[in-house]
């Protein structure tokens, strides 16, 4: 299977299967589009040069490395094994965000702090479900997780020291809204997290337009330089700066570049996922600007990356040698099977989307006990089980998409979310552009 398509004025062709990617002339770019039974008219062309150009496409589909078949693939995904826990360290927040897919904090339920001992107990069953896996990871998640400093602390103290008695390694992340980055906080984070999610939406109108404070004001002013003095201190540690855009600023591209004027280097910005009916929701009309915004910002991208300016854009990363494995690929990342989440009260759902969703109910940490019906569901979904993916371009790169958009938009763990599926598809096809920049000429 191939994808055709231009960015910048490039002519960019991309084998499915064998993830090779070219940059082509107009003629070859026009020939394989005719070979995908598509309509391209070569009247500017002569005879000679398209029988040379048919030469060259005849070449590379011998070799194998063009129109190369997929083969029937059977994977096991399930995993015996836990590597990661989404630890609800807080469901409560600080901020009363208007597009908040956990209720402001509180998912749907009550505010509540988890305690140490659900947490310790949390970090026994990691260890215990992790079979002979070394390398675990835990993220502390919200609401708002500084909330509840005092219990992250303790419970990465506990982690290390039960990893050592057990011969294993705890990665921490971190997800907070910067509110209460105090001096002593972002020096603890520095110090012990091997990740920091910083949330901001961008420019000061659009971030104090969703992201307020309890009582009703921007936040903007109160995090800004939370945000500066942390990633000045942060060095070489892994961070990103995650926004999130809506309706009301479909011209993201201005929201990532005004975080780079900053000086900010690691940088995302989500699309949001909300019922139709939301009056932030994205809908298809929208897919054009934001497509044309995603183009912009690769090009803007490729021409930062060789100045002072120079970022990271999330959604824009791409290894075409040496990319995640097959299962990995297949897989994608593992919610309700290799990674779980857990609540203040100790329960425990397949990812931190399903918090409190009574339907998806697992266990607790208390009795560590599995409801393997429902961790069967998600092991059993991936990219073999779900036909609208068998021709995407990007299908070995998103894995089927997100289950829990899946099953909250679509009903059904596998049939993709498509318009998550639409923008997922573009921003594929803007890594390649940016691949083919930066390791293939320009």
């Amino acid at each position: 299977m191939v994808h055709s398509f231009k960015i910048d004025n490039e002519n960019l062709i991309y084998d499915i299967e064998t993830g090779s990617l070219y940059n082509v002339d107009e003629l070859t770019y026009k020939l394989i589009n005719i070979m995908k039974g598509e309509t391209e008219d070569l009247s500017l062309y002569s005879e000679k040069e398209i029988e040379e150009a048919k030469e060259e496409i005849n070449f590379l589909i011998k070799e194998g490395s063009l129109f190369s078949k997929g083969e029937n693939i059977e994977v096991s995904t399930f995993s015996n094994e836990i590597k990661a826990l989404c630890l609800h360290i807080c469901h409560d927040c600080n901020l009363r965000c208007k597009y908040c897919f956990a209720d402001t904090g509180a998912y749907m339920g009550k505010r509540e702090y988890m305690s140490y001992e659900v947490g310790k107990n949390a970090i026994d069953f990691l260890i215990e479900k992790s079979g002979k896996r070394e390398n675990l990871e835990v993220d502390f998640f919200g609401g708002e997780p500084l909330m509840n400093f005092d219990v992250v602390k303790k419970i990465v103290d506990y982690a290390n020291e039960k990893g050592l008695k057990h011969n294993k390694t705890f990665k921490f992340t971190t997800t907070t809204n910067c509110l209460l980055l105090t001096d002593d906080i972002i020096d603890y984070l520095n110090e012990t997290m091997d990740n920091v999610v910083l949330s901001l939406d961008g420019r000061k109108d659009i971030n104090d337009s969703v992201r307020k404070t309890v009582n009703g004001k921007g936040s903007y002013d109160l995090i800004i330089n939370n945000i500066k003095k942390f990633t000045a201190k942060r060095g070489d540690k892994s961070y990103y700066i995650r926004g999130t855009f809506t309706r009301n600023n479909l011209d993201f591209y201005n929201d990532v570049i005004d975080m780079n004027d900053m000086g900010f280097e690691q940088l995302s910005i989500e699309p949001v996922v909300l019922d139709e009916n939301n009056p932030l929701a994205i809908k298809k009309e929208h897919l054009p600007e934001i497509f044309e915004n995603y183009e912009k910002l690769a090009v803007e991208y490729v021409k930062r990356r060789k100045t002072d300016k120079w970022f990271n854009f999330f959604h824009f990363y791409l290894d075409l040698n040496n990319g995640p494995c097959l299962k990995k690929r297949l897989m994608g990342c593992g919610a309700g099977n290799e990674y779980l989440a857990v609540t203040p009260s100790g329960e425990i759902f397949p990812c931190h989307q399903f918090a409190d969703n009574r339907n998806y109910l697992m266990g607790n940490v208390f009795n560590k006990n599995i409801d393997l019906s429902i961790k069967k569901i998600f092991a059993d979904s991936n990219l073999t089980t779900k036909p609208d993916c068998a021709n995407c371009v990007a299908k070995y790169h998103c894995s089927g998409g997100c289950s829990a958009n899946n099953i909250n938009h679509s009903k059904d763990i596998n049939k993709p979310y498509e318009l998550a599926c639409e923008m997922m598809r573009k921003r594929f096809e803007c890594s390649l552009y940016i691949y083919n920049k930066e390791h293939k000429g320009d």
